[in-house]
Formats: structure tokens, C-alpha cells, sequence
């Protein structure tokens, strides 16, 4: 039985609290700070700044969560007029009565989107508008199966490893790795020295790049092409 209350963070957006894992979905510096900063600018961003001329991006997220990295993400796809094809895991939906609370749509502008990304039928593909769809999963990682070098972002935003530390292990990793396209990004906001040895032993160059207000540093990875 999930435990869950909203919370104020220190930019002013709404996160969750997860009482009985004592986890929160997102930095309690800033939430809407911390997903722009790091899987949108640092991670979204950075990978059309390496492949302008592709209009069509793959990302996979683990851990929808609130849906504010797809909200931020159909933001991006709308004002840089990319197609972006969503797809993300959630073993643990939240309730309305929880995501309704939530301070997004105020803060970013865009009630209808965020009230589509959560009310949409999860196993479907489904269009939010021209610029975004997305098809959320109900399933853990570990039993989810993905297609081969299919994905151009990976959104890896799991809870911690001290929380769950099943889904980061190396198993888990090398499926969601086996998923990336060759030049793809992984990107996290962990910043763990055996995450980014693993990474590495998956084929990824690594590298810590510097935070957030309130976060020294995180990962953020590119799968090395094999003819390299």
C-alpha cells in the first residue's frame, strides 16, 4: 500500500513523498529545477544538440512517476518542433487524488497536456498532440522486455539505489543499455562511482556533470557506437 503526500520543494513545485520508503520523487531543492535541468537541458537537449537533423526522437523514462519529465518533454518537442515517441514504466501508478494536487500545470502553463499525460490508458500508444505521444507501461523493469538499439534517450529516474537497489543492478542495466541506439544518451540524476563503472563495462563513455542548486553532480552517459 503506497504511502504517498505532496510536498512543496525549494523552487516552489510540488513533488511526492513516499512515507514508508522515506523517498521522494524528485530533489527537495527544486523538482521542476531538477528535471529541466538535468534529463531535459542535459540530456534531451544535449543529444538533438549532437543530431539536429533528426526530428524523431525515442525516449524511454524509468519511473513515471508524477509525469513531469513527460510534461517537460512535450514541452521541448513543441517549441524546438520535434516528434518526440514517449515511452515509460511505472510499477506504481499514483492516484489522481495524488497527481491532481500536483503544482505543474500552474507553474509550466499547460493544465490540458498534464491532465492528458496521466489519464492515458496505460499499454497504448497514445497522442497528446502533433508533437508528442506516449505509451506508458504498468510493469516493473525487471519483467519489461524492450527492441534492440530502438532508443535515442534513455530518462533513467528510478528511486535511488539505497531505496531500490534491484533496479540498478547490472542485469537491469545492460537491458536498458541493449535498448539504447548506438550515439544514445543515458542520463540520471545518481551520481554513484559503481553506476558509472557498470556503465562503462556496458559499453557507455561516462562522465559526471555538474548539478543542479543543491546537487554536486550526476551521470550521463553515450553509448559508444561498436565499429569505434
Amino acid at each position: 500500500m503506497q504511502s504517498l503526500r505532496v510536498i512543496a520543494t525549494g523552487d516552489g513545485s510540488s513533488s511526492v513523498l513516499n512515507t514508508r520508503l522515506n523517498e521522494t520523487y524528485h530533489s527537495t531543492h527544486g523538482a521542476i529545477q531538477e528535471s529541466q535541468f538535468i534529463f531535459i537541458e542535459r540530456g534531451l537537449d544535449f543529444w538533438v544538440t549532437r543530431n539536429p537533423e533528426n526530428n524523431n526522437i525515442n525516449i524511454l523514462e524509468i519511473g513515471f512517476g508524477t509525469g513531469l519529465n513527460a510534461l517537460l518533454s512535450n514541452q521541448y518537442a513543441t517549441s524546438h518542433k520535434k516528434k518526440i515517441i514517449y515511452e515509460t514504466l511505472e510499477a506504481y501508478p499514483i492516484d489522481e487524488s495524488v497527481w491532481s494536487e500536483l503544482n505543474y500545470p500552474a507553474l509550466t502553463n499547460d493544465k490540458q497536456n498534464f491532465q492528458r499525460l496521466h489519464e492515458a490508458p496505460w499499454g497504448e500508444q497514445v497522442e497528446i498532440n502533433n508533437c508528442f505521444s506516449i505509451r506508458k507501461r504498468f510493469e516493473t523493469l525487471q519483467a519489461a522486455l524492450f527492441s534492440t538499439d530502438h532508443f535515442d534517450v534513455v530518462f533513467f529516474d528510478a528511486f535511488a539505489p539505497s531505496t531500490q537497489p534491484e533496479l540498478w543492478e547490472i542485469e537491469m542495466l545492460t537491458k536498458v543499455v541493449s535498448a539504447l541506439k548506438p550515439a544514445g544518451v543515458f542520463v540520471t540524476y545518481c551520481a554513484k562511482g559503481q553506476l558509472k563503472r557498470d556503465l562503462k563495462s556496458l559499453g557507455l563513455s561516462v562522465e559526471k556533470v555538474p548539478g543542479p542548486p543543491g546537487k554536486r553532480e550526476f551521470i550521463r552517459g553515450v553509448k559508444v557506437p561498436k565499429d569505434l
